[in-house]
């Protein structure tokens, strides 16, 4: 496999510590220091412009008198000298740098005009900036330690990422207790180039790397952020730590959705959608770096618990109870064994009362028994030190029986000094150990709701299959001649017509500006009617008297029209324009509803779902989304509300039509993967009941697109590419469909891989494998289609839908360009396949906006290189390997 394009910086094999130094206290001689005692195996420097060596090692006054290639300058030096040191670092050919100046302070003027500078400076002559950063990093599992910090820091299969270096501080003197190891440190401090997102991306490609640990202050890119998380998730267990939860109000909304959509529930669900578990303490981060070391899962939310005193016990139930969490009825089968092990007075029921004389045997026999039961998802056991019990003999059988299981096993162990020695026990062997019951279920909470994650990461919403295709020529010249307008707020009237052309039922609207018109109107659809004041800048039309139900007689509607227009008149002069009339919609069972849009500036678009109607902020009953949403996605979002109570029968009213409902919310989030420039929606109220949906009033806010914005860029999330899907033939006339990967490809490319030849396996991977790994096969079929594209050839046979061709790109570091691969099954060879197949894949390029396509490819593969010549590549040497070759193709 390449090698990551930050491997030079966080795995370097050339290291020159600039202001390395003896001063005591220093950042110079702690990050040095460091790297000698840590037993750093590459070429280390010293760069000192007074001392000839320090702590024994020569040094150098300049970088440029060192003649070896450098992976990485350390900078310690005072910030007054970074400019002319950086300078001297790009000359000298050094791929990355860490500034660690601690008189770097990051929100000053000057100090921002000094990190444009340095950003340039690393740009042109392409080196790579971490920070400014006080604490710099660590790769404990390559004993290289050049973080400035004092204190062991042992190797393990855990990454820690961090926008705050004194919380590093914390967490590894904290890890030192605990005998938890790290893969690798990152402190990002000011992040002016390598961010979040890159440095995820990296620790992906790090097999020394398990489980990863996050502490965030804010995000910079949220679709580099998402996408590096999304594609980290897919293989490793992600938790994330954020502060900063709480922002400032929205002074003046413009939309319900904006008022009522907080910034922390953005990025809450995106967490979610990402397939990461949130944390929200530090003490939760603590714990998380314990089981995430100790490798524990949970398929669901069933937890039993077993103690030795109910006390105990009932403090785990009403934790759990608080979380929702499951307690279930153990089977019939295992009560019976259960019978047969406990003395008589005992409780079988959940939680297990074992008795306080419980002895480690009785411990262990109830928790096998109950691990056993297909009822539990995960066991409790509580413990409590009292006559008759023996703590390290039940400790010992707690570490041999999670060997036995695949469940998870978490042990509150209650006391002090008595248990202490158990404890230091269970940590030693990465047992999951708490000192009150409550942490531990608050724990399995946080396994089930990763379980739980992990299920909508896995959600790649497709095209809505055989649902009328939206009018998006209508709805975009709609927008179009607003913006062309200097409008953003589209009236009542454009707001429907949107939602017209997305197949969202509306109700008949008709402008009137006179009482004649209005009566008129009336007249064509019929009584009774909604006369609503249509006015510029107007977002609640009941809070100017704006809105009159149930108008039934001719005579009616012409009164209530005369009085609204002349009362609007001396309220909102000329933003007036008149009034709307439209049906009274009475539906006997109707519940009201609302569904909305609102702009995050991290994030994007945002959908929300809840109750609605003229009090939806007093009750502020609201789940949101990120989109693309799907089925499964967008009822998620209905059941995480109150109003989904009332959605099913009660008393007398029969359930809504439940579909029509999500139908609404998938066309809501079509429309906003398409039209970028909606930036703000409602519709409220959406009336369901059992014949379905309709919306009653509506209202979209507009925002113009930069010119050279990409089709979906204004996305967190990248939506399923439907519109490279292409039906075609071979040139033998048989059906073919060429489309984009999805997840549930992954059987499908299985048996490709297994069908290939050796000589086509070894000419693609460059390796003898005969089958893909699961963390191969999740990385090759669950992309992120913002940063790379796997085009299928499918066809149908006896056997079904089979893959007979992949073709694939990364996006380059640059993302200017892209690398690109592609295999065939050998029996489907010289069908013309190839070539249409890499068109297809030139076109996804462009639509990108990429300029050009490479690869790398054996110098031995002739066959593939007279193809690559015949699409256009430019062949040459390649630059790394003389038994390869590199071609580039200009788009």
């Amino acid at each position: 496999m390449k090698q990551h394009y930050l491997a030079p910086l966080f795995d370097p094999a050339s290291i020159a510590v600039i202001g390395a130094s003896e001063t005591e206290g220093s950042v110079g001689k702690t990050v040095f220091g460091n790297l000698l005692e840590g037993g750093y195996a590459g070429q280390l420097f010293a760069v000192n412009l007074r001392h000839p060596s320090v702590m024994g090692r020569p040094a150098v006054r300049h970088i440029t008198q060192i003649s070896a290639a450098l992976d990485v300058a350390i900078i310690t030096t005072p910030s007054r000298t970074l400019i002319d040191v950086v300078t001297e670092c790009g000359k000298q050919g050094v791929k990355a740098i860490a500034v660690m100046s601690c008189d770097f302070v990051g929100t000053e003027q000057r100090a921002g005009q000094l990190l444009e500078r340095l950003h340039a400076l690393c740009k042109q002559y392409n080196m790579r900036l971490l920070g400014p950063t006080v604490f710099g990093f660590q790769r404990p599992v390559s004993k290289l330690n050049s973080g400035n910090y004092v204190g062991p820091v042992k190797p393990g299969s855990m990454a820690l990422i961090s926008q705050s270096s004194s919380v590093t501080s914390a967490i590894l003197d904290w890890a030192e207790t605990q005998d938890i190891g790290f893969s690798s440190v990152i402190s990002l401090g000011s992040a002016v180039d390598v961010d979040v997102g890159e440095s995820l991306d990296y620790l992906v490609s790090d097999p020394k790397t398990q489980s990863i640990l996050l502490y965030i202050e804010d995000i910079q890119d949220a679709r580099i952020f998402m996408s590096a998380l999304r594609a980290a998730a897919r293989s490793k267990p992600v938790m994330v730590l954020k502060v900063g939860r709480y922002d400032d109000p929205v002074a003046l909304a413009r939309t319900h959705s904006e008022r009522l959509i907080g910034r922390d529930n953005v990025f809450d669900v995106a967490l979610r959608r990402a397939g990461v578990l949130r944390l929200r303490s530090i003490n939760q981060l603590f714990i998380a770096a314990r089981v995430l070391t100790g490798n524990y899962r949970t398929r669901g939310r069933r937890l039993a618990v077993i103690t030795n005193g109910i006390g105990a016990g009932m403090m785990a139930v009403d934790r759990a109870r608080d979380l929702h969490i499951q307690l279930p009825r153990l089977t019939d089968s295992t009560i019976a064994r259960l019978d047969a092990l406990l003395p008589p007075q005992s409780s079988h029921d959940n939680p297990i009362d074992i008795l306080g004389n419980a002895n480690a045997g009785r411990f262990a026999d109830t928790t096998a028994a109950v691990l056993a039961d297909a009822n539990v998802d995960g066991v409790l056991v509580v413990f409590t030190p009292q006559a008759g019990t023996d703590h390290l003999a039940t400790a010992e059988a707690m570490i041999a029986l999670r060997k036995s299981t695949d469940k998870p096993i978490l042990l509150a162990w209650i006391g002090g000094k008595k248990v202490e020695s158990s404890r230091k026990l269970l940590a030693r062997h990465k047992m999951a150990h708490f000192t009150t019951p409550e942490h531990a279920v608050e724990v399995f909470y946080s396994l089930a709701s990763w379980q739980y994650a992990q299920q909508l990461l896995l959600q790649t919403p497709g095209p809505l299959g055989e649902w009328e295709a939206p009018d998006l020529e209508s709805a975009r010249m709609i927008i179009d001649n607003a913006l062309s307008h200097g409008r953003k707020a589209l009236d009542e009237l454009e707001s429907k017509a949107i939602l017209r052309a997305f197949r969202i039922p509306v109700t008949t609207t008709v402008r009137a500006t006179t009482p004649d018109e209005a009566v008129n109107a009336a007249m064509g659809m019929g009584l009774p009617v909604v006369l609503k004041i249509d006015a510029e800048g107007v977002t609640h039309k009941t809070d100017v008297d704006g809105v009159v139900l149930g108008l039934s007689t001719l005579m009616a509607v012409a009164t209530e029209a005369n009085r609204m227009l002349s009362r609007a008149r001396e309220r909102l002069g000329d933003k007036l324009r008149g009034l709307t009339v439209q049906p009274m919609v009475t539906r006997k069972y109707g519940r009201e509803l609302m569904v909305g849009v609102a702009h995050d500036s991290a994030f994007g678009p945002v959908i929300s779902f809840g109750a609605g109607g003229i009090a939806v902020e007093v009750f502020n009953d609201l789940a949101v989304g990120l989109p693309p949403l799907n089925e499964y996605l967008a009822e998620n979002l209905i059941r995480r509300t109150r109003v989904k109570n009332m959605l099913g029968e009660f008393r007398n009213q029969p359930a809504v039509d439940i579909e029509a409902v999500k139908s609404v919310l998938l066309r809501v989030s079509e429309m906003v993967c398409e039209l970028p420039q909606i930036e703000q929606l409602d519709i409220n109220p959406l009336i369901a009941d059992e014949n379905g949906v309709i919306a009653l009033d509506a209202r979209i806010i507009l925002a113009p697109q930069p010119e050279k914005a990409g089709r979906y860029s204004h996305m967190a999330i990248h939506p399923y590419p439907a519109h490279l899907v292409q039906e075609t033939r071979l040139k033998n006339g048989m059906p073919m469909t060429i489309r984009p990967i999805r997840p549930e490809d992954a059987e499908m490319i299985t048996q490709f891989v297994e069908r290939l030849s050796e000589e086509t396996r070894y000419n693609r991977y460059m390796s003898t494998l005969k089958s893909l790994s699961q963390m191969q096969l999740v990385r090759f079929t669950q992309i992120d289609y913002a940063r790379e594209m796997a085009l299928v050839s499918t066809v149908v046979s006896g056997a079904g839908e089979i893959i007979v061709a992949v073709a694939r790109f990364v996006v380059n570091i640059d993302s200017d360009s892209c690398e690109f691969a592609i295999v065939i099954d050998d029996q489907w060879q010289g069908k013309g396949l190839g070539v249409r197949l890499m068109e297809r894949l030139f076109a996804a390029a462009r639509d990108m906006g990429l300029s050009a396509v490479e690869g790398e490819v054996l110098a031995s593969n002739s066959n593939m290189l007279g193809f690559m010549r015949r699409l256009g590549f430019e062949i040459k040497t390649h630059p790394e390997d003389e038994g390869l070759k590199w071609g580039v193709k200009k788009l």
